[in-house]
């Protein structure tokens, strides 16, 4: 009798699932995580108070509408309770759009490399991916203009672009809105906003109040330190964020996560400090990658992007060796959060004695 299984989906035999960033240690135990973006502070000592209480109560399903969270982000960026959508993070966000309007035949737009979990979102949604190489490692939206036809969907423009660090200013992203239908959505992923410092940089929450036809997603789970509750939100006008309202998994931002985010929302003056000092660090780290010789493109995020080609996985080894975990792609490059400051004086140690063949 021959063999037989259940059937799946005929897209999960060339599917590649997301890989997250992994951990390493050396010899003596000590370990570096510098692959995941995650914030190298823990949620503020306000904020661990209202997570503890909160975990009293998780004999209770969360509130579906998350509308503590939701008038919480409304009134902290002056938009409409209507406006927003929330989810398991931004990606989680990201799924409940294309689940929205993702189907075979539509397509959807977005900058490689870019955020490696695109790919596999627009897989799962049936959609067909038009990727558009990025030019000196940003995003290239002329070219992304140019890729726009009657099957669009949706584009993203990731900014600041993981993982390149890299920027769309205020007058080239305009001119790039401007060429987009209205029945296509532009979704902008500001996941690393906060430690953005170039003023000529857009805040998308103030660009989209005029134009309905573009979404911004957030994140609590890098700047605010919350990575392991997962938790992001959309600001989009009310047709968009209803349709990525339906979408949600039920529960799907849990009580502690909801309760977190909004205690972070009310510190936000001390958490930027420490947002701050991340900045500070990113700018110490690039000068010194720089002095060493390496290339290092401009960078608005919480990481640096090392352009290491054929090197890359040998340099993810190297520092591996000394407990130092960053993130490889492939033979591009590599990207590698801002630590603490002993983190980050540990890179810098391997990447000064690298061996480089270019």
């Amino acid at each position: 009798m021959s063999e037989s299984f259940p059937r799946f989906r005929s897209i999960l035999d060339q599917f590649v699932p997301y890989k997250p960033g992994l951990s390493t240690a050396r010899g003596d135990g000590r370990s570096f995580k510098l692959s995941s973006n995650e914030s190298p502070f823990g949620p503020l000592p306000s904020v661990v108070e209202v997570i503890t209480a909160a975990a009293g109560q998780v004999n209770r399903y969360p509130d579906n509408g998350a509308v503590a969270l939701t008038e919480a982000i409304a009134d902290h960026f002056a938009v409409p309770p209507s406006h927003i959508a929330v989810g398991c993070g931004s990606v989680g966000v990201t799924q409940q759009l294309l689940a929205a309007a993702g189907e075979p035949g539509a397509e959807i737009i977005y900058a490689w490399r870019s955020f490696e979990a695109y790919p596999a979102l627009v897989d799962l949604a049936g959609a067909d991916s038009v990727r558009v190489p990025l030019l000196d490692q940003a995003h290239d939206l002329a070219a992304m203009a140019g890729a726009i036809t009657a099957r669009t969907r949706m584009i993203f423009v990731c900014n600041p672009n993981n993982p390149t660090g890299t920027v769309v200013h205020s007058a080239e992203l305009e001119r790039f809105l401007d060429q987009v239908p209205p029945d296509c959505l532009v979704i902008l992923d500001e996941a690393y906003r906060e430690y953005v410092r170039d003023s000529d940089v857009p805040d998308g929450i103030s660009l989209y109040r005029d134009r309905p036809g573009v979404a911004v997603l957030r994140t609590f789970s890098k700047a605010y330190g919350l990575a392991g509750l997962r938790v992001g939100f959309m600001v989009a006008h009310e047709q968009v964020a209803a349709a990525a309202r339906k979408t949600m998994l039920p529960f799907t931002v849990n009580a502690i996560a909801q309760a977190a985010a909004v205690a972070s929302l009310a510190a936000e003056d001390e958490l930027l400090e420490r947002v701050d000092a991340v900045v500070k660090e990113r700018g110490r780290v690039r000068d010194e990658l720089l002095g060493q010789g390496w290339t290092v493109p401009p960078t608005e995020a919480n990481f640096v992007w090392l352009q290491l080609g054929d090197d890359t996985a040998d340099f993810a080894a190297a520092c591996a060796r000394e407990g130092i975990s960053v993130r490889p792609f492939g033979a591009e490059g590599a990207r590698i959060s801002i630590g603490d400051h002993d983190a980050n004086d540990e890179l810098l140690a391997v990447a000064k004695t690298y061996p480089r063949r270019h």
